[in-house]
């Protein structure tokens, strides 16, 4: 499988170390691919290239640039971003990194799709750290990676990817739960900032054989 991974900064470099390292099929998508320097050995044998050479290459496309430039690489990929899978891992964070600029009522991933609407796009790696990213195992427990979307195949493609990471995939339902995932994120990078630092994760626990979800409630009360 072909990523494109378009975006240099830690996100992009991890998850490319980790997908090369898996043996996946890597090549970097920049604004200025002439300037984008790596430091890793590894990485200077993997293709920098335009954004557009780049989604051109590729089956499956990783979003991880900042939310306002994924907006207008949607906008202005549209048409090339159709049919691919693309992975968005963008948080809408504000300038001051306390909060969010959309939640609830609409999230980033929905405002990504609204301006590639043909593209199979899928929400995850937002509520991971880099650290998890390079290390998803937690004493002998692999940390949760949620991800939501409203094409099946785009999403099993992505679980596949997150499990070759080490990941415990999550499916968390369709595209507009993004709008639960980013403020997600959003707390974990509280967290983070206020005693957690960057080597902590989610993580899910069940009881053996606990798969029945005819208890689940809207309400906060147990059924009997």
């Amino acid at each position: 499988m072909r990523i494109a991974i378009l975006g240099t900064g830690r996100v992009g470099r991890t998850l490319g170390l980790r997908w090369v390292q898996a043996g996946e099929g890597v090549l970097f998508g920049s604004r200025s691919p002439q300037q984008a320097r790596f430091d890793e050995p590894w990485a200077q044998s993997v293709p920098a290239l335009p954004y557009t050479e780049a989604i051109a290459q590729a089956d499956v496309v990783l979003l991880a640039v900042p939310y306002q430039a994924a907006l207008q690489i949607a906008e202005a990929h549209r048409d090339m971003l159709a049919g691919r899978v693309v992975i968005d891992c963008t948080n809408p964070l504000n300038a001051n990194f306390t909060g969010l600029e959309v939640g609830f009522t609409t999230s980033a991933a929905e405002q990504i799709a609204a301006r590639a609407p043909r593209a199979r796009l899928v929400k995850a790696f937002n509520t991971v750290s880099t650290a998890t990213m390079a290390d998803p195992v937690y004493e002998g427990r692999s940390a949760a990676l949620f991800y939501c979307g409203d094409d099946l195949p785009a999403k099993q493609c992505v679980a596949q990817l997150a499990e070759r990471l080490g990941f415990a995939p999550v499916d968390a339902g369709p595209l507009a739960n993004a709008r639960l995932l980013e403020p997600l994120a959003m707390l974990a990078i509280y967290l983070s900032c206020h005693g957690w630092g960057s080597q902590c994760a989610w993580q899910l626990v069940t009881r053996a054989g606990a798969t029945d979800s005819s208890n689940c409630s809207h309400s906060g009360k147990e059924h009997p």
